[in-house]
Protein backbone atom coordinates (compact mmCIF):
# COMPACT_ATOMS: atom_id res chain seq x y z
CA UNK A 1 0.00 0.00 0.00
CA UNK A 2 1.04 3.34 -0.85
CA UNK A 3 1.99 5.59 2.36
CA UNK A 4 -0.55 8.64 2.38
CA UNK A 5 0.31 12.40 3.14
CA UNK A 6 -1.99 13.98 6.26
CA UNK A 7 -1.48 17.22 4.65
CA UNK A 8 -4.67 16.36 2.16
CA UNK A 9 -7.55 14.80 3.16
CA UNK A 10 -10.09 13.45 -0.29
CA UNK A 11 -12.99 11.55 -0.53
CA UNK A 12 -11.50 8.67 -1.93
CA UNK A 13 -10.80 8.12 1.64
CA UNK A 14 -14.47 7.65 2.45
CA UNK A 15 -15.17 5.13 -0.23
CA UNK A 16 -13.74 1.83 -1.35
CA UNK A 17 -11.79 3.14 -4.36
CA UNK A 18 -13.23 2.13 -7.85
CA UNK A 19 -11.07 2.79 -10.97
CA UNK A 20 -12.79 5.58 -13.65
CA UNK A 21 -13.55 4.62 -17.26
CA UNK A 22 -10.30 5.16 -18.97
CA UNK A 23 -10.04 8.22 -21.17
CA UNK A 24 -7.51 10.58 -22.93
CA UNK A 25 -6.12 13.38 -20.67
CA UNK A 26 -6.12 16.88 -22.83
CA UNK A 27 -4.55 19.94 -21.70
CA UNK A 28 -7.23 22.67 -19.73
CA UNK A 29 -7.02 25.86 -22.48
CA UNK A 30 -10.43 27.16 -20.25
CA UNK A 31 -9.85 29.40 -17.44
CA UNK A 32 -11.64 27.94 -13.94
CA UNK A 33 -14.12 30.84 -12.48
CA UNK A 34 -13.01 31.47 -9.07
CA UNK A 35 -15.59 33.24 -6.30
CA UNK A 36 -16.14 36.87 -6.65
CA UNK A 37 -15.53 37.48 -3.35
CA UNK A 38 -13.06 34.98 -0.91
CA UNK A 39 -15.72 33.28 1.71
CA UNK A 40 -13.36 34.61 4.70
CA UNK A 41 -13.44 38.42 3.61
CA UNK A 42 -16.80 40.86 3.52
CA UNK A 43 -17.47 42.28 0.20
CA UNK A 44 -17.35 45.37 1.78
CA UNK A 45 -13.32 44.78 3.21
CA UNK A 46 -12.53 43.43 0.16
CA UNK A 47 -13.92 46.20 -2.37
CA UNK A 48 -11.68 48.08 0.08
CA UNK A 49 -8.65 46.56 -0.95
CA UNK A 50 -9.65 46.44 -4.62
CA UNK A 51 -9.79 50.59 -4.56
CA UNK A 52 -6.02 50.49 -3.05
CA UNK A 53 -4.47 49.00 -6.63
CA UNK A 54 -6.88 50.71 -8.82
CA UNK A 55 -5.02 51.22 -11.52
CA UNK A 56 -6.43 53.60 -15.00
CA UNK A 57 -6.86 51.33 -18.27
CA UNK A 58 -6.30 53.15 -21.66
CA UNK A 59 -9.23 54.18 -23.91
CA UNK A 60 -10.57 50.78 -25.63
CA UNK A 61 -9.24 52.83 -28.99
CA UNK A 62 -5.56 51.75 -28.58
CA UNK A 63 -6.02 49.05 -30.85
CA UNK A 64 -2.36 49.64 -32.67
CA UNK A 65 0.99 49.10 -30.93
CA UNK A 66 1.75 52.53 -32.63
CA UNK A 67 -0.66 54.40 -30.66
CA UNK A 68 1.32 52.64 -27.37
CA UNK A 69 3.79 54.23 -25.16
CA UNK A 70 7.30 54.89 -26.63
CA UNK A 71 9.93 54.79 -24.49
CA UNK A 72 12.57 56.69 -26.81
CA UNK A 73 9.80 59.58 -27.59
CA UNK A 74 9.26 60.05 -23.55
CA UNK A 75 11.62 62.80 -22.12
CA UNK A 76 11.75 64.42 -18.84
CA UNK A 77 13.01 68.12 -17.03
CA UNK A 78 13.69 69.45 -13.69
CA UNK A 79 10.95 71.65 -12.53
CA UNK A 80 12.43 74.64 -10.30
CA UNK A 81 15.73 74.08 -11.68
CA UNK A 82 18.18 75.75 -8.51
CA UNK A 83 21.97 76.12 -8.60
CA UNK A 84 21.72 74.67 -4.52
CA UNK A 85 20.19 71.78 -3.36
CA UNK A 86 20.40 70.58 0.39
CA UNK A 87 19.70 67.45 2.12
CA UNK A 88 16.39 66.94 3.24
CA UNK A 89 15.13 69.48 0.58
CA UNK A 90 13.12 67.34 -2.59
CA UNK A 91 13.57 67.48 -6.58
CA UNK A 92 10.70 67.02 -8.47
CA UNK A 93 10.59 66.31 -12.53
CA UNK A 94 7.87 66.07 -14.84
CA UNK A 95 7.78 63.00 -17.05
CA UNK A 96 6.01 63.53 -20.72
CA UNK A 97 4.56 60.16 -22.65
CA UNK A 98 4.13 60.10 -26.28
CA UNK A 99 3.39 57.41 -28.43
CA UNK A 100 5.37 55.46 -31.49
CA UNK A 101 4.39 58.72 -33.51
CA UNK A 102 5.55 61.01 -31.18
CA UNK A 103 2.31 62.35 -30.43
CA UNK A 104 1.67 63.15 -26.70
CA UNK A 105 -0.38 60.92 -25.06
CA UNK A 106 -3.97 62.50 -23.20
CA UNK A 107 -4.36 59.89 -20.49
CA UNK A 108 -2.16 58.22 -17.65
CA UNK A 109 -1.56 54.21 -16.75
CA UNK A 110 2.12 53.87 -17.70
CA UNK A 111 3.97 52.21 -14.73
CA UNK A 112 7.41 54.35 -14.22
CA UNK A 113 10.04 53.20 -11.60
CA UNK A 114 12.68 56.31 -10.63
CA UNK A 115 15.45 56.71 -8.77
CA UNK A 116 18.25 58.95 -7.77
CA UNK A 117 21.71 57.62 -7.52
CA UNK A 118 25.53 57.91 -7.31
CA UNK A 119 27.30 55.20 -8.50
CA UNK A 120 30.44 56.77 -7.00
CA UNK A 121 28.80 56.88 -3.96
CA UNK A 122 27.23 53.12 -4.64
CA UNK A 123 23.92 55.87 -2.66
CA UNK A 124 20.48 55.57 -4.07
CA UNK A 125 16.74 56.48 -3.31
CA UNK A 126 13.63 55.73 -4.97
CA UNK A 127 11.77 58.26 -6.35
CA UNK A 128 7.53 58.66 -6.14
CA UNK A 129 6.04 58.52 -9.28
CA UNK A 130 2.50 60.42 -9.75
CA UNK A 131 0.03 59.85 -12.64
CA UNK A 132 -1.17 63.15 -13.86
CA UNK A 133 -3.90 60.80 -15.87
CA UNK A 134 -3.04 63.07 -18.98
CA UNK A 135 -0.20 61.82 -20.01
CA UNK A 136 2.43 63.35 -17.81
CA UNK A 137 3.74 62.42 -14.47
CA UNK A 138 5.01 63.97 -11.12
CA UNK A 139 8.42 61.94 -9.94
CA UNK A 140 9.36 63.35 -6.71
CA UNK A 141 12.91 62.57 -5.17
CA UNK A 142 13.99 63.08 -1.27
CA UNK A 143 17.45 64.85 -1.14
CA UNK A 144 19.30 62.48 2.03
CA UNK A 145 22.85 62.35 1.40
CA UNK A 146 26.13 64.97 0.57
CA UNK A 147 27.37 65.28 -3.10
CA UNK A 148 26.71 63.92 -6.38
CA UNK A 149 23.28 62.79 -7.51
CA UNK A 150 21.55 62.10 -10.82
CA UNK A 151 18.00 61.13 -11.69
CA UNK A 152 17.18 57.98 -13.89
CA UNK A 153 13.78 57.15 -15.13
CA UNK A 154 12.38 53.72 -16.52
CA UNK A 155 9.21 52.77 -17.91
CA UNK A 156 8.43 49.33 -17.17
CA UNK A 157 5.49 48.82 -18.94
CA UNK A 158 3.26 51.09 -21.20
CA UNK A 159 -0.13 51.33 -19.64
CA UNK A 160 -1.10 49.23 -22.73
CA UNK A 161 1.03 47.05 -21.53
CA UNK A 162 -0.52 47.05 -17.85
CA UNK A 163 -3.79 46.40 -19.48
CA UNK A 164 -2.71 43.22 -20.78
CA UNK A 165 -0.96 41.96 -17.66
CA UNK A 166 -4.38 42.53 -15.28
CA UNK A 167 -6.30 40.93 -17.97
CA UNK A 168 -4.00 37.83 -18.26
CA UNK A 169 -4.19 37.69 -14.33
CA UNK A 170 -7.52 37.94 -13.80
CA UNK A 171 -8.73 35.93 -17.02
CA UNK A 172 -6.10 33.26 -18.10
CA UNK A 173 -4.37 31.52 -14.48
CA UNK A 174 -3.78 28.30 -16.45
CA UNK A 175 -1.40 29.81 -18.11
CA UNK A 176 0.99 28.59 -15.46
CA UNK A 177 0.37 24.80 -14.97
CA UNK A 178 1.39 22.26 -12.63
CA UNK A 179 2.19 18.63 -12.47
CA UNK A 180 0.71 15.81 -9.51
CA UNK A 181 2.53 12.42 -9.53
CA UNK A 182 0.23 9.53 -8.89
CA UNK A 183 1.93 5.83 -7.76
CA UNK A 184 -0.21 2.88 -7.00
CA UNK A 185 0.63 -0.74 -6.81
CA UNK A 186 3.51 -0.19 -9.09
CA UNK A 187 2.02 1.91 -11.89
CA UNK A 188 2.20 5.37 -11.71
CA UNK A 189 0.64 8.46 -14.03
CA UNK A 190 1.24 12.27 -14.30
CA UNK A 191 -1.80 14.68 -14.59
CA UNK A 192 -2.14 18.15 -14.71
CA UNK A 193 -2.97 20.42 -11.37
CA UNK A 194 -3.92 23.79 -10.40
CA UNK A 195 -5.44 25.81 -7.58
CA UNK A 196 -8.79 25.29 -9.63
CA UNK A 197 -9.66 23.01 -12.84
CA UNK A 198 -12.66 23.65 -15.00
CA UNK A 199 -15.08 20.38 -15.50
CA UNK A 200 -15.91 18.12 -12.74
CA UNK A 201 -13.80 14.89 -13.22
CA UNK A 202 -11.13 16.37 -10.94
CA UNK A 203 -9.58 14.99 -7.64
CA UNK A 204 -9.99 17.95 -5.02
CA UNK A 205 -7.42 18.16 -2.08
CA UNK A 206 -8.25 20.11 1.32
CA UNK A 207 -5.99 20.67 3.77
CA UNK A 208 -7.65 19.67 7.02
CA UNK A 209 -5.71 23.01 9.03
CA UNK A 210 -6.10 25.70 6.81
CA UNK A 211 -8.64 24.76 4.66
CA UNK A 212 -6.68 25.69 1.77
CA UNK A 213 -7.19 23.57 -1.64
CA UNK A 214 -5.53 22.00 -4.37
CA UNK A 215 -7.02 19.94 -7.58
CA UNK A 216 -5.24 17.08 -10.30
CA UNK A 217 -7.32 15.93 -13.57
CA UNK A 218 -8.76 12.56 -12.02
CA UNK A 219 -6.00 9.94 -13.31
CA UNK A 220 -7.02 7.26 -15.73
CA UNK A 221 -6.66 4.28 -13.89
CA UNK A 222 -5.78 5.39 -10.17
CA UNK A 223 -7.12 7.04 -6.91
CA UNK A 224 -6.74 10.11 -6.37
CA UNK A 225 -5.44 9.72 -2.79
CA UNK A 226 -2.30 7.83 -5.05
CA UNK A 227 -0.92 11.79 -5.58
CA UNK A 228 2.67 11.20 -4.13
CA UNK A 229 4.38 14.47 -6.08
CA UNK A 230 4.01 17.93 -7.46
CA UNK A 231 6.28 19.79 -9.46
CA UNK A 232 6.32 23.01 -11.62
CA UNK A 233 4.53 21.79 -15.40
CA UNK A 234 5.11 24.63 -17.50
CA UNK A 235 3.60 28.09 -19.29
CA UNK A 236 1.00 28.53 -21.64
CA UNK A 237 0.85 31.10 -24.23
CA UNK A 238 -2.43 33.28 -23.73
CA UNK A 239 -1.40 36.34 -25.77
CA UNK A 240 -1.72 36.81 -29.26
CA UNK A 241 0.82 38.83 -32.00
CA UNK A 242 -0.35 42.72 -30.47
CA UNK A 243 0.11 41.73 -26.94
CA UNK A 244 3.40 40.27 -27.57
CA UNK A 245 4.27 43.33 -29.15
CA UNK A 246 3.21 45.38 -25.92
CA UNK A 247 4.99 43.29 -23.63
CA UNK A 248 8.52 43.00 -26.02
CA UNK A 249 12.03 43.89 -24.77
CA UNK A 250 12.23 47.18 -27.07
CA UNK A 251 9.36 48.52 -24.94
CA UNK A 252 9.94 46.98 -21.82
CA UNK A 253 11.99 47.97 -18.84
CA UNK A 254 13.44 51.00 -20.56
CA UNK A 255 15.70 53.91 -19.43
CA UNK A 256 13.96 57.44 -21.33
CA UNK A 257 16.31 60.39 -21.84
CA UNK A 258 15.98 63.74 -20.15
CA UNK A 259 17.03 67.04 -19.50
CA UNK A 260 18.38 66.57 -15.76
CA UNK A 261 22.16 67.01 -15.18
CA UNK A 262 23.79 65.65 -12.36
CA UNK A 263 23.09 67.51 -9.08
CA UNK A 264 25.16 68.63 -6.32
CA UNK A 265 23.81 68.18 -2.55
CA UNK A 266 25.12 70.21 0.34
CA UNK A 267 24.98 69.74 3.74
CA UNK A 268 24.16 73.15 5.64
CA UNK A 269 25.77 71.89 9.20
CA UNK A 270 23.06 72.64 10.89
CA UNK A 271 20.30 70.16 10.07
CA UNK A 272 20.59 66.94 11.82
CA UNK A 273 21.50 63.61 9.72
CA UNK A 274 17.70 62.94 8.36
CA UNK A 275 18.15 59.29 10.19
CA UNK A 276 19.90 60.75 13.75
CA UNK A 277 16.22 60.67 15.50
CA UNK A 278 15.27 57.53 14.57
CA UNK A 279 13.69 55.10 17.13
CA UNK A 280 14.63 51.81 17.72
CA UNK A 281 13.56 48.71 15.28
CA UNK A 282 10.10 47.66 16.83
CA UNK A 283 7.17 45.81 15.41
CA UNK A 284 3.92 47.96 14.44
CA UNK A 285 6.19 50.42 13.12
CA UNK A 286 4.86 51.52 9.42
CA UNK A 287 7.37 52.09 6.86
CA UNK A 288 7.63 55.08 5.34
CA UNK A 289 7.98 56.87 1.96
CA UNK A 290 10.83 56.38 0.87
CA UNK A 291 11.58 53.21 3.40
CA UNK A 292 15.75 53.99 2.96
CA UNK A 293 18.42 55.03 0.91
CA UNK A 294 21.76 53.42 -0.18
CA UNK A 295 25.05 55.58 0.62
CA UNK A 296 28.49 53.42 0.40
CA UNK A 297 26.37 50.64 -0.28
CA UNK A 298 24.70 50.57 3.40
CA UNK A 299 20.95 50.58 3.73
CA UNK A 300 19.88 53.53 5.93
CA UNK A 301 16.14 52.57 7.48
CA UNK A 302 13.78 56.09 7.73
CA UNK A 303 11.59 53.67 9.72
CA UNK A 304 13.63 52.95 12.35
CA UNK A 305 17.33 53.38 13.89
CA UNK A 306 18.43 50.21 11.68
CA UNK A 307 22.06 48.19 12.93
CA UNK A 308 24.89 46.54 10.99
CA UNK A 309 26.29 43.41 11.56
CA UNK A 310 29.95 43.08 9.87
CA UNK A 311 30.86 40.17 11.48
CA UNK A 312 30.21 36.04 12.06
CA UNK A 313 30.39 37.18 15.63
CA UNK A 314 27.56 40.12 15.68
CA UNK A 315 25.10 37.94 13.94
CA UNK A 316 25.79 34.69 15.93
CA UNK A 317 25.40 37.14 19.20
CA UNK A 318 22.11 38.52 18.11
CA UNK A 319 20.83 35.05 16.99
CA UNK A 320 21.71 33.64 20.27
CA UNK A 321 18.94 31.11 21.68
CA UNK A 322 16.65 31.68 18.77
CA UNK A 323 14.34 29.20 16.89
CA UNK A 324 13.71 30.49 13.44
CA UNK A 325 10.94 29.65 11.16
CA UNK A 326 11.21 31.10 7.36
CA UNK A 327 8.31 30.42 5.45
CA UNK A 328 8.15 31.63 1.41
CA UNK A 329 9.68 31.63 -1.66
CA UNK A 330 13.63 31.97 -2.91
CA UNK A 331 13.95 35.39 -2.28
CA UNK A 332 13.71 34.19 1.48
CA UNK A 333 15.63 31.20 1.13
CA UNK A 334 18.65 33.84 0.27
CA UNK A 335 18.31 35.25 3.60
CA UNK A 336 18.72 31.46 4.72
CA UNK A 337 21.75 31.43 2.63
CA UNK A 338 23.12 34.26 3.44
CA UNK A 339 22.94 33.15 7.46
CA UNK A 340 24.70 29.47 6.62
CA UNK A 341 27.26 31.20 4.93
CA UNK A 342 28.06 34.14 6.96
CA UNK A 343 28.37 32.05 10.47
CA UNK A 344 30.22 29.16 10.19
CA UNK A 345 29.07 27.75 12.97
CA UNK A 346 25.74 27.59 11.59
CA UNK A 347 26.10 23.84 9.87
CA UNK A 348 23.60 22.12 8.03
CA UNK A 349 21.43 19.22 8.65
CA UNK A 350 20.39 16.90 5.61
CA UNK A 351 17.18 16.16 5.48
CA UNK A 352 17.22 14.18 1.93
CA UNK A 353 14.43 16.96 0.83
CA UNK A 354 13.98 18.67 -2.11
CA UNK A 355 16.36 21.57 -1.68
CA UNK A 356 14.16 24.36 -3.88
CA UNK A 357 11.15 23.83 -1.63
CA UNK A 358 13.03 22.20 1.58
CA UNK A 359 12.43 21.88 4.31
CA UNK A 360 16.05 23.05 5.21
CA UNK A 361 17.36 22.99 8.44
CA UNK A 362 20.90 24.48 10.07
CA UNK A 363 21.97 24.57 13.56
CA UNK A 364 24.61 25.89 15.75
CA UNK A 365 24.27 23.29 19.07
CA UNK A 366 25.96 24.98 21.29
CA UNK A 367 24.71 29.10 20.54
CA UNK A 368 21.21 26.84 20.87
CA UNK A 369 20.60 28.52 17.57
CA UNK A 370 18.36 27.08 14.51
CA UNK A 371 17.07 28.47 11.30
CA UNK A 372 14.99 26.71 9.05
CA UNK A 373 13.13 27.52 5.90
CA UNK A 374 10.72 25.87 3.34
CA UNK A 375 8.40 26.92 0.93
CA UNK A 376 5.35 27.86 1.36
CA UNK A 377 2.54 25.83 0.65
CA UNK A 378 0.64 25.34 -3.06
CA UNK A 379 0.80 26.74 -5.16
CA UNK A 380 5.09 26.68 -5.68
CA UNK A 381 6.68 26.40 -8.70
CA UNK A 382 9.57 23.98 -7.93
CA UNK A 383 11.15 20.91 -9.28
CA UNK A 384 9.63 17.06 -7.94
CA UNK A 385 9.27 17.15 -4.58
CA UNK A 386 6.97 15.27 -2.22
CA UNK A 387 3.55 16.40 -1.44
CA UNK A 388 3.86 15.83 2.32
CA UNK A 389 7.04 18.15 2.71
CA UNK A 390 4.64 20.83 0.84
CA UNK A 391 2.95 22.62 4.18
CA UNK A 392 0.85 25.35 4.09
CA UNK A 393 2.06 28.29 6.08
CA UNK A 394 -1.22 28.56 8.16
CA UNK A 395 -1.11 24.65 9.09
CA UNK A 396 2.35 25.07 10.05
CA UNK A 397 2.42 28.34 12.03
CA UNK A 398 -0.72 26.44 14.14
CA UNK A 399 2.02 23.62 15.66
CA UNK A 400 4.54 26.65 16.67
CA UNK A 401 4.27 27.35 20.17
CA UNK A 402 6.04 30.68 20.08
CA UNK A 403 7.47 33.03 22.56
CA UNK A 404 10.30 35.05 23.60
CA UNK A 405 13.17 33.11 21.59
CA UNK A 406 10.73 32.07 18.43
CA UNK A 407 10.66 34.22 15.16
CA UNK A 408 8.92 33.91 12.09
CA UNK A 409 9.69 35.09 8.90
CA UNK A 410 7.73 35.20 5.94
CA UNK A 411 7.18 36.18 2.48
CA UNK A 412 4.00 35.31 -0.20
CA UNK A 413 3.76 36.95 -3.48
CA UNK A 414 5.70 35.73 -6.35
CA UNK A 415 4.18 32.52 -7.17
CA UNK A 416 0.53 34.43 -6.90
CA UNK A 417 1.41 37.37 -9.56
CA UNK A 418 -0.92 34.87 -12.32
CA UNK A 419 -3.20 34.27 -10.16
CA UNK A 420 -6.44 36.46 -9.73
CA UNK A 421 -6.27 38.93 -6.85
CA UNK A 422 -9.42 37.27 -5.37
CA UNK A 423 -7.39 34.23 -4.85
CA UNK A 424 -4.18 35.97 -3.16
CA UNK A 425 -6.57 37.92 -1.15
CA UNK A 426 -8.17 35.19 0.64
CA UNK A 427 -4.76 33.37 1.29
CA UNK A 428 -3.47 36.47 3.07
CA UNK A 429 -6.94 36.41 5.04
CA UNK A 430 -6.37 32.77 6.16
CA UNK A 431 -2.25 33.63 7.01
CA UNK A 432 -3.52 36.95 9.14
CA UNK A 433 -5.82 34.91 10.96
CA UNK A 434 -2.98 32.40 11.65
CA UNK A 435 -0.41 34.65 12.93
CA UNK A 436 -3.20 36.49 15.14
CA UNK A 437 -3.63 32.95 16.99
CA UNK A 438 0.00 32.65 17.16
CA UNK A 439 0.26 36.24 18.74
CA UNK A 440 -3.04 35.66 20.97
CA UNK A 441 -0.70 32.53 22.37
CA UNK A 442 2.28 34.27 22.29
CA UNK A 443 2.54 38.06 22.36
CA UNK A 444 6.56 38.13 22.43
CA UNK A 445 6.68 35.74 19.05
CA UNK A 446 8.95 38.12 16.55
CA UNK A 447 6.80 38.08 13.08
CA UNK A 448 8.50 40.03 10.02
CA UNK A 449 6.89 39.81 6.63
CA UNK A 450 9.12 40.55 3.63
CA UNK A 451 7.69 42.71 1.17
CA UNK A 452 8.09 41.83 -2.58
CA UNK A 453 11.34 42.56 -4.52
CA UNK A 454 11.39 43.70 -8.18
CA UNK A 455 12.72 41.29 -10.96
CA UNK A 456 10.03 40.26 -12.73
CA UNK A 457 9.09 41.87 -16.10
CA UNK A 458 7.19 39.24 -18.47
CA UNK A 459 3.79 37.83 -18.83
CA UNK A 460 3.77 35.09 -16.09
CA UNK A 461 5.22 37.24 -13.29
CA UNK A 462 6.07 41.68 -13.83
CA UNK A 463 7.03 44.33 -11.38
CA UNK A 464 3.53 45.87 -11.98
CA UNK A 465 2.06 42.76 -10.85
CA UNK A 466 4.18 42.15 -8.27
CA UNK A 467 3.41 45.78 -6.91
CA UNK A 468 -0.19 45.20 -7.10
CA UNK A 469 0.57 42.19 -4.36
CA UNK A 470 2.96 44.12 -2.48
CA UNK A 471 0.55 46.84 -1.30
CA UNK A 472 -2.45 44.55 -0.58
CA UNK A 473 -0.12 42.26 1.58
CA UNK A 474 1.09 45.21 3.43
CA UNK A 475 -2.65 46.83 4.01
CA UNK A 476 -3.90 42.90 5.12
CA UNK A 477 -1.12 43.57 7.91
CA UNK A 478 -1.60 47.07 8.66
CA UNK A 479 -2.00 47.91 12.39
CA UNK A 480 -0.84 44.17 13.80
CA UNK A 481 2.13 44.26 15.95
CA UNK A 482 4.17 42.24 13.30
CA UNK A 483 6.99 44.37 11.02
CA UNK A 484 6.85 44.66 7.20
CA UNK A 485 10.44 44.69 6.12
CA UNK A 486 10.00 46.90 2.74
CA UNK A 487 12.48 45.83 0.42
CA UNK A 488 10.68 47.23 -2.54
CA UNK A 489 12.84 49.90 -2.15
CA UNK A 490 16.16 48.10 -1.56
CA UNK A 491 15.68 46.23 -4.64
CA UNK A 492 14.57 48.99 -6.69
CA UNK A 493 17.13 51.50 -6.13
CA UNK A 494 20.53 49.90 -5.74
CA UNK A 495 23.29 49.84 -8.06
CA UNK A 496 22.46 46.53 -9.51
CA UNK A 497 20.60 45.30 -12.73
CA UNK A 498 17.12 44.22 -11.10
CA UNK A 499 16.83 40.41 -10.39
CA UNK A 500 14.31 38.29 -9.26
CA UNK A 501 17.00 37.11 -6.66
CA UNK A 502 18.85 40.14 -5.22
CA UNK A 503 22.49 40.39 -5.53
CA UNK A 504 25.53 39.80 -2.56
CA UNK A 505 25.29 43.25 -1.25
CA UNK A 506 21.50 43.28 -1.35
CA UNK A 507 21.12 40.39 0.66
CA UNK A 508 23.07 41.65 3.31
CA UNK A 509 21.62 44.64 3.62
CA UNK A 510 17.86 43.07 3.75
CA UNK A 511 19.23 40.34 6.47
CA UNK A 512 20.78 43.16 8.55
CA UNK A 513 17.63 44.86 8.74
CA UNK A 514 15.79 41.60 9.48
CA UNK A 515 18.24 41.57 12.29
CA UNK A 516 17.71 44.86 13.47
CA UNK A 517 14.11 43.99 14.49
CA UNK A 518 15.10 40.77 16.14
CA UNK A 519 18.02 42.44 18.11
CA UNK A 520 17.06 46.28 18.28
CA UNK A 521 20.15 47.21 20.84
Amino acid sequence: MVKLSYRFLTLDLLKKYKPPTPRMHTANTTAPQYPSVPPSTTASNFNELLRLIDWPEPPSTVTHYNLSTSPGHCDYHLLNARDTYWIGETLEVLITVRDHHGRPKEYGGDYFRAKLHSPALKAGVTGHVKDHGNGSYLATFLLPWPGRAEVQIRLIHSSEAVDVLKKKRENHPEKVYFYGYFQFNGSSEVMECNLELPGKDVCTYRDPVSGDSWQCMRPRKLPCDSWIYHSMGGYRRVTDQLEDSLLSGPVTDKIISGKVSPINVTSDNISLELTSKLSTCRPGQEPTQPSGFYYGDNWRSFTCLGRYFPQPSDALACLKRKDIHMFGDSTLRQWFEYLERFIPSLQRIDLHGNYQSGPLLAVDATAGLAVRWRAHGLPIRTTKTMVSDIHYEEAHLSGISGGPYTVIVMTLWAHFTTFPVRVYLERLDRVRKAIESLLFRSPQTTVIIKSANTGYKSIYGSDWLSLQLDILLRATFKGMTVTILDVWDMTSCHYLPDDIHPGPPVIRNEVDLMLSYICPQ
